[in-house]
């Protein structure tokens, strides 16, 4: 930055306080910049925690991930990443689902995790739920199914 002089030659009072009020804006933005990372990291962590937990409480579930399938992601009206998801149960009886959707950037950087449960899809039928985002994720988000189980 550089700042004004008067006539006189020295720097003008008002230019100096504007280019010091510039600066502090510029540390301030740039502080807040890690805050924020820090607390995304924290909420995926949060939520890639949940998922684990949510799918280690099934007990004899067969991968389904075959049977999954999922639409494009959209944004809801509160600005969370949605997608649909549709499940094909190919079993002799009645099945719910568990899937575990990822929400990831354009470069392949996990965003955000969710699960979804869909309860008894009768046999030979499919069901239909949705996956939102645990927070406001911003950019091109595209969504894949990290794991789901069949029980």
């Amino acid at each position: 930055m550089t700042s004004c002089s008067n006539n006189s030659g020295t720097p003008s009072t008002s230019h100096s306080k504007a280019a010091s009020a510039a600066s502090s804006v510029a540390s301030a933005v740039a502080s807040a910049v890690p805050s924020l990372a820090s607390q995304g990291a924290s909420a995926l962590a949060s939520a890639s925690a949940e998922a684990k937990r949510r799918l280690g409480e099934v007990k004899n579930a067969v991968n389904a991930k075959d049977d999954v399938h999922l639409g494009a992601p959209a944004t809801d009206a509160e600005g969370r990443s949605t997608v649909a998801v549709s499940v094909h149960n190919s079993a002799g009886s009645a099945k719910s689902f568990l899937v575990q959707v990822d929400f990831r950037d354009q470069g392949g950087n996990l965003l955000d995790t969710t699960v979804v449960t869909l309860s008894d899809v009768g046999a030979g039928k499919d069901g239909k739920a949705t996956a939102r985002s645990n927070r406001k994720l911003s950019g091109p988000v595209r969504a894949e199914v990290a794991r789901a189980l069949r029980y």
